[in-house]
C-alpha cells in the first residue's frame, strides 16, 4: 500500500497517533540524510506520539542540487517515511510523521523567510562532518573557502548552509525578534562550537556588527548523537514493500540511539528528555567517548576490512583478525585516551559497539565506514594519537590503522581489486599514498589532515613501519603480527 495521508490509517505497520493536520513548523532543517530522519526525527515523533511538541514538526531545508530529488520523492508521500529498527532478532517498522515540508533546494528567499518566522525556534544541522569548512592544520573554520568567501560576497542570495542561516539570524535582529537556536547534530568535536565559529565567521564577511550580535545573542548547544544508519538501496525498499508498505525512501537502523544534549534554547525547545534525550550542562564527556572509541572504532574495523575484501561490517566483526585489532586498539590505546564519563562504564560501553557493529540485520557496508577519511580521521583519530604522545604512551595500534588508511587509498584492495573512488580528495589521496610507499613522509606530510602530529618521530617511524609490512606482507599477515593470532 502506498505511504501517505490518505493511507496512514489502513497501513500494516505502527503510524502516528497524532493528527498531522495540527502539526505546526517550529524546527528549521538541512541535510535531511538517513541519519537524521532516523535520529532527531524519531525522537520527534516519539514525542508527538505522546501528545506534545507538535508545534516543533521539521521542516526540512535543501541546499544541494542532489537534494531535489529526495525532496521529490518524500514529497510525493506527503512527506512520510518508514524507520526499520533492526535488532539482531527482529524488525521493528513504524511511519515518522514529525516532518511537514521540505524547502526545494535553489530558492534561498524561501528558507531565509521560513528562519525568520518567529514560529522558527531552532535551525538543526546534519551535513557531514566535511560540511563545516574545517581547516585541520589550525582546527578552525574556513572563511577563504571560495563557497564562503561567495556568500560573504552576496549575502542576500547564499548558497551556503551557513549563509542561509546567517541571514536568517540577520532578518531576525533587523525585526527586533529572538534569535532562533542553532543546533548542529554531527559527529564533530564541540559541534555546537564549531557551528558558532562558522556562522560568526561567515557573517563577518560582510557584517561585523551582526557577527558581534550572533557571537553575543545566539545560542549553540554541544551535542552527541548515535544510530548507526546505513545508506538506503533497492535492497531496503523491497524489504519494506514485503512488509505492506510502498515507501521510496525507507530508512533502516540498529534499534539503538542515544541524545546527549546541552540544554541551551533561549527561544524554546520540544520537551525532548520525555523521548529519551539526556540533557546535560556539558556534553564533553559523552562526545569524546564516542567519538573515540565508535568513530574510531569504526575506521580501525574499516580498512583492514576493506583491504581484505570484506563486504558488510558484520562479517568484518566475524573475521578473527579484525576483530582481535579492534580490541587490541582499543582497550591498549583508545579506551585509556578517554577521560571518566559521569555514570558510564567505558568497558561496557565499548562492549555495546562490538553488539552493534555485530549485528547482521543492519547490512552497514565497509565501504560506507571507509568513506572520507580525509574529513574523519582528524576528528576520530590523530586527536587520540596526539594526546597519547603528548602523554609519552605507545602509539603503536593507531600507527597501524594510519598506514592501513593510507595502503587503502592507494587504491587497491590485497586481491589487487580495484577501490573505487571513496572521499572528495580520492585523487590527491590516492597519489600521495602510491608515493607513501616509498617514502612514507610524503603521506604524514599532509599537514591538512595531521597538523603537527605527522610531524613526530615516534609516531613517523611506527607509520613507515607499518606501511612498509602491509605493501610487503599484506593485510592478514601484518594484522597476525601486530595482535600475535
Amino acid at each position: 500500500m502506498k505511504l501517505n495521508n490518505a493511507n496512514l490509517a489502513d497501513l500494516p505497520v505502527a503510524t502516528p497517533s497524532y493528527d498531522r493536520a495540527g502539526l505546526q513548523g517550529g524546527i528549521v532543517h538541512f541535510g535531511l540524510g538517513n541519519f537524521h530522519r532516523a535520529h532527531q526525527a524519531v525522537y520527534l515523533d516519539r514525542l508527538m506520539n505522546m501528545g506534545e511538541g507538535h508545534d516543533f514538526a521539521i521542516i526540512g531545508a535543501g541546499v544541494m542540487p542532489a537534494d531535489a530529488k529526495a525532496r521529490d520523492v518524500l514529497a510525493a508521500q506527503d512527506f512520510l517515511y518508514t524507520v526499520v529498527e533492526q535488532s539482531a532478532d527482529a524488525s521493528d517498522p513504524r511511519v515518522v510523521g514529525a516532518m511537514i515540508d521540505y524547502l526545494a533546494p535553489g530558492n534561498p528567499g524561501e528558507v531565509i523567510a521560513r528562519l525568520a518566522d518567529p514560529a522558527t525556534k531552532i535551525a538543526s544541522l546534519t551535513i557531514t562532518e566535511g560540511g563545516y569548512f574545517i581547516n585541520a592544520a589550525t582546527g578552525h573554520f574556513d572563511a577563504t573557502h571560495p563557497a564562503i568567501a561567495a556568500d560573504g560576497a552576496n549575502p542576500a542570495e547564499p548558497k551556503t548552509v551557513f549563509g542561509l542561516i546567517v541571514a536568517g539570524l540577520k532578518a531576525r535582529r533587523d525585526a527586533d525578534q529572538q534569535p532562533f537556536t542553532v543546533m548542529c547534530c554531527d559527529n564533530i568535536p564541540h559541534n555546537g562550537v564549531i557551528t558558532k565559529e562558522a556562522v560568526v565567521e561567515t557573517a563577518r564577511l560582510s557584517d561585523a556588527g551582526l557577527a558581534d550580535w550572533i557571537a553575543a545573542n545566539v545560542a549553540f548547544p554541544n551535542g552527541m548523537v548515535d544510530r548507526i544508519t546505513p545508506a538506503t538501496s533497492d535492497r531496503e525498499r523491497a524489504m519494506i514493500r514485503e512488509m505492506g508498505v510502498d515507501d521510496d525512501s525507507p530508512v533502516f537502523c540498529e534499534d539503538f540511539i542515544q541524545w546527549v544534549l546541552e540544554d541551551n534554547f533561549p527561544a524554546g525547545r520540544p520537551a525532548l528528555e520525555k523521548a529519551g534525550v539526556e540533557f546535560v550542562d556539558d556534553v564533553t564527556p559523552w562526545e569524546l567517548m564516542k567519538i573515540r572509541i565508535l568513530n574510531g572504532g569504526h575506521a580501525i574495523i574499516a580498512y583492514p576490512a576493506g583491504l581484505m575484501d570484506i563486504h558488510f561490517v558484520h562479517e568484518a566483526m566475524e573475521n578473527d583478525l579484525v576483530r582481535a585489532f579492534l580490541r587490541k586498539v582499543e582497550n591498549d590505546e583508545v579506551i585509556p585516551a578517554v577521560p571518566p564519563v559521569p555514570n558510564t562504564d567505558l568497558q561496557a560501553y565499548f562492549a555495546k559497539v562490538e553488539e552493534r557493529c555485530a549485528n547482521p540485520k543492519i547490512g552497514d557496508t565497509i565501504r560506507r565506514l571507509c568513506l572520507d577519511g580525509s574529513n574523519r580521521q582528524p576528528k576520530f583519530i590523530i586527536p587520540t594519537i596526539a594526546d597519547r604522545l603528548a602523554a609519552g604512551k605507545s602509539v603503536e595500534g593507531l600507527a597501524l590503522e594510519s598506514a592501513l588508511w593510507c595502503r587503502y587509498c592507494a587504491g587497491t584492495t590485497d586481491s589487487g581489486a580495484v577501490i573505487e573512488p571513496n572521499d572528495p580528495n580520492w585523487d590527491v589521496l590516492t597519489k600521495v599514498a602510491q608515493e607513501a610507499r616509498e617514502n612514507p613522509a610524503a603521506w604524514l606530510g599532509m599537514t591538512e589532515i595531521y597538523g603537527d602530529t605527522g610531524k613526530n618521530a615516534e609516531f613517523a617511524e611506527a607509520f613507515a613501519r607499518w606501511l612498509a609490512a602491509l605493501w610487503r606482507d599484506g593485510t592478514a599477515a601484518t594484522l597476525r603480527s601486530y595482535t600475535g593470532q
